[in-house]
C-alpha cells in the first residue's frame, strides 16, 4: 500500500471529536493487538505455504529440495509449472470482465445505463486492469487474491474517488475458522510505513517507534530489503451491532497508539454505509473452514519435482557418457597428469600399453522406461492443470480454420471457464461495494467521457442524486414513503483473443448470409435466435426487431400513399406518377410539368444507404394496380 492510506482523510459526516466519548483508547488498542497476534498464529501454515509457492513460481524450488548429500549433482529446472500459470493468466486477461448494471424498476433504467457507462471510466482511473492482472498472479500461485475497494479522499487534490487496491495475504488477517470474511469479528490489514513519515503525520508517535512489537512474514527476496527504518501500521476493521443494523468501524493503530478511530470521531453510520468489510477474496480452489484456498502451484509442484529429478538423473547419465571415467592400475605406465591435461598433444607412456593398465568405465544408456516415466509425468502435469497443447494454440490433424481451433480450445478450457466464472462472482461482490461507495460519496457532479452507442465520444455529468432514497408514495397522512434504487450487476467478458474475435466475426457473416437481417424474414430469424445462445444475442435480436419495425412502417406508408393516389385521381382525374420516376414521358405529367414525386425520390436516394434504398424500393406503391382499381370503379 502507498502512503495515501496513512494520510487518508475521514469521509464526510464525522462528528465533533471533543463532544464524542473516546471509546477506542490505548486499552482497546492493546486488546486489538492481542487479537491480531492470535490471528497471525492461526495462519502461520498458510504464510509458510505462500512463501514456498513463490519459490516454486520463480523456479527456485531446488532450494527446498536440495540436501547436504547432493554434492555436484545437476539441478535442472524445467518451466512446466510456470507455463501452466502463465497460460491460465493469459486466459484470465483474454476474458477481462466488464460491468452491466441493470435496474430492478423501470424508473431507474436510464440511471442504470449511465452507471454502466461511467463504471468503466472509474475503474480505468483506478488503474484496475493492473490490479486485476497482479491479483490473478496471486490467485494462481497462492490460491487467493484479495481486492480492497475503498474511498481515497486524497485523489484529485482532495476531491476523492474510489480506489481498488491489491492486498497481500501475508499482511491480511482474519478470525481463524470462519469461511466468510464478512463473519469475522475483526479484520486487520498491516503494512510497513517509513518511521519518519509516520512521525511527521502523527507527532504523538515521536520517539515511540523503536520497539518492534509485531513482525510480518517476509518473502525470500533477491534484493536485500531493509526494514529497520519502517514501522508497523495496523488498519483495524470491526463491526458493532446498533439495533438491527451492523455498523462497520475503522481504526488506525501504531505501537498501541490510536491514530484514528471512526467511533471516536462520531461516525454514527460507521466508516462505510454499506456496513461490509472492504475486502473481497477471489479464491481458486476453496477449502473448508477458511476464506482462502490453494492454487495451481500447490497441485502441480509434485509433478514438477519428479520431472526435474528425472531430468537431473538423465543429465547425469549423459554427462558420464560424454565425459567418461577410467579404471587405472596402481603401476599404470600412463602419465596421468599429461593425460588429464587437454592442452597436451603428447601423453608419455612408460613401457607397453594395454587394457590391463587403463580401461574406460562403460556407462549404460538411459533405459527406455525412464524416458517413458518422464513423459508420463509431463502428461500428468498437463492433465492435472488442464494446460493441454490445444490450449496454447497447438493443433494436430491439419486443423487450420479459426472456428475449428476455437471449438477445440473451448472444449479443452472447461477448467479455465470455471476458474474465470469464480472470479466473476467475486468481481460482482466488489461491484456492489463500488455502487454503494458511489451512493455514499458522489455528492458533487463528476464529468466523464464515455462512448456513445455509435462509437462517438460523449460527455456526461454524474452524481448520486438519483441513487439515494426516492419518494415512492404518500401514506394516508400525507407523509412521503421512500424507496432506495436497487441495481443488479451482470458480468460479461471483453473478448480480447484474436481467435475469439475471428469467431464472432465469422458468426456475424453466417447470420447475414442466412438472411437473419432481412426484414421480410424477421419472424423466422427471431425464432431461430431464441434457440441459439452466444455472447451479444440480445443486441442481434434488437437489430432484427428494429428492421422488422422499419419494414412494417414503410409498408403502412406505402398503403397510405396508394390510397391517397387513388383519391387524388378520382377527384382531379389526373393520374399520379410513380415515386421512382419510371412513368412514361421522361417523368412529365399530362400537363408537361416535372414529377414532384420523382424529384423527391431522387433527393432522398442520393444520400441513402444501399440497404435503405432496397427497403424503399420494396415499399414503392404499385401505381398500375391503383389505376386498375380506379378504372374498375
Amino acid at each position: 500500500m502507498d502512503d495515501k492510506m496513512v494520510n487518508m482523510a475521514a469521509p464526510d459526516g464525522g462528528g465533533d471529536v471533543a463532544a464524542a466519548a473516546l471509546t477506542i483508547g490505548k486499552e482497546q488498542a492493546r486488546e486489538a493487538m492481542t487479537v491480531l497476534q492470535r490471528y497471525k498464529r492461526g495462519k502461520a501454515n498458510l504464510e509458510s505455504r505462500i512463501i514456498e509457492n513463490q519459490k516454486w513460481y520463480r523456479l527456485r524450488h531446488w532450494e527446498l529440495l536440495r540436501s547436504k548429500q547432493n554434492g555436484e549433482n545437476p539441478e535442472p529446472v524445467s518451466a512446466w509449472l510456470f507455463n501452466t500459470v502463465m497460460n491460465k493468466h493469459a486466459d484470465a486477461m483474454d476474458n477481462y470482465p466488464e460491468y452491466n448494471v441493470m435496474p430492478r424498476e423501470q424508473s431507474d433504467e436510464q440511471d442504470a445505463k449511465t452507471i454502466s457507462s461511467v463504471l468503466p471510466v472509474v475503474l480505468e482511473r483506478a488503474d484496475f486492469e493492473q490490479t486485476y492482472s497482479d491479483n490473478w498472479w496471486d490467485k494462481l500461485i497462492s490460491g487467493t487474491a484479495v481486492y480492497s475497494p475503498v474511498w481515497d479522499s486524497s485523489i484529485d487534490n482532495g476531491v476523492g474517488d474510489i480506489a481498488i487496491r491489491q492486498i497481500d495475504l501475508l499482511n491480511f488477517f482474519w478470525e481463524p475458522g470462519v469461511q466468510d470474511i464478512q463473519k469475522s469479528r475483526n479484520v486487520f490489514f498491516v503494512e510497513l510505513v517509513d518511521t519518519d513519515v509516520l512521525e511527521d503525520s502523527y507527532p504523538v508517535l515521536r520517539n515511540k517507534l523503536s520497539a518492534k512489537g509485531f513482525t510480518l512474514a517476509r518473502y525470500d527476496y533477491d534484493d536485500d530489503v531493509d526494514t529497520e527504518d519502517k514501522s508497523v501500521l495496523v488498519h483495524w476493521y470491526y463491526k458493532r451491532k446498533v439495533g438491527d443494523k451492523s455498523v462497520l468501524h475503522y481504526a488506525q493503530i501504531c505501537n498501541e497508539e490510536v491514530l484514528f478511530s471512526s467511533e471516536n470521531e462520531g461516525y454514527e453510520d460507521g466508516w462505510y454505509a454499506h456496513g461490509m468489510y472492504p475486502f473481497v477474496l477471489d479464491v481458486l480452489f476453496p477449502e473448508k473452514g477458511t476464506p482462502v484456498g490453494f492454487g495451481f502451484v500447490d497441485i502441480c509442484k509434485d509433478p514438477q519435482m519428479y520431472i526435474d529429478k528425472l531430468n537431473g538423473l538423465i543429465l547425469m547419465n549423459t554427462a558420464l557418457a560424454t565425459n567418461p571415467r577410467w579404471f587405472a592400475q596402481d603401476n599404470n605406465p600412463v602419465n596421468e597428469e599429461e593425460y588429464l591435461d587437454q592442452s597436451k598433444k603428447l601423453v608419455h607412456v612408460a613401457g607397453s600399453l594395454d587394457e590391463t593398465h587403463l580401461r574406460k568405465i562403460d556407462v549404460e544408456p538411459v533405459p527406455g522406461n525412464t524416458l517413458n516415466v518422464l513423459q508420463m509425468r509431463i502428461d500428468e502435469m498437463k492433465e492435472t492443470s488442464g494446460n493441454r497443447d490445444v490450449s496454447s494454440g497447438s493443433t494436430g490433424g491439419g486443423v487450420t480454420a479459426a472456428a475449428a481451433i476455437a471449438a477445440l480450445q473451448e472444449a479443452g478450457n472447461k477448467g479455465s471457464r470455471d476458474m474465470i466464472n469464480g472470479s466473476y462472482r467475486a468481481y460482482k461482490k466488489m461491484g456492489y461495494m463500488i455502487l454503494e461507495l458511489m451512493r455514499q460519496f458522489y455528492d458533487e457532479p463528476r464529468y466523464f467521457r464515455i462512448s456513445a452507442p455509435n462509437g462517438a465520444a460523449e460527455y456526461v455529468a454524474f452524481n448520486n442524486a438519483n441513487m439515494g432514497n426516492q419518494v415512492a408514495v404518500l401514506d394516508e397522512s400525507g407523509r412521503p414513503l421512500y424507496r432506495k434504487p436497487i441495481y443488479d450487476i451482470k458480468i460479461s467478458a471483453q473478448k480480447r483473443s484474436a481467435i475469439s474475435r475471428e469467431v464472432e466475426n465469422q458468426r456475424a457473416t453466417e447470420l447475414y448470409g442466412a438472411g437473419f437481417f432481412n426484414p421480410e424474414r424477421a419472424q423466422e430469424a427471431m425464432i431461430a435466435l431464441d434457440m441459439m445462445e452466444f455472447e451479444g444475442k440480445d443486441k442481434v435480436l434488437e437489430k432484427v426487431m428494429q428492421g422488422q419495425t422499419l419494414m412494417n412502417m414503410l409498408q403502412q406508408m406505402s398503403a397510405q400513399m396508394q390510397q391517397m393516389a387513388a383519391i387524388i385521381q378520382s377527384t382531379t382525374g389526373i393520374a399520379q406518377q410513380p415515386t421512382d420516376g419510371s412513368g412514361g414521358g421522361g417523368g412529365k405529367t399530362a400537363g408537361g410539368s416535372s414529377s414532384i414525386g420523382a424529384k423527391t425520390s431522387d433527393a432522398m436516394t442520393k444520400t441513402s444507404t444501399p440497404y435503405a434504398q432496397q427497403l424503399a424500393s420494396r415499399a414503392t406503391p404499385d401505381m398500375s394496380k391503383a389505376r386498375q382499381g380506379v378504372s374498375a370503379q
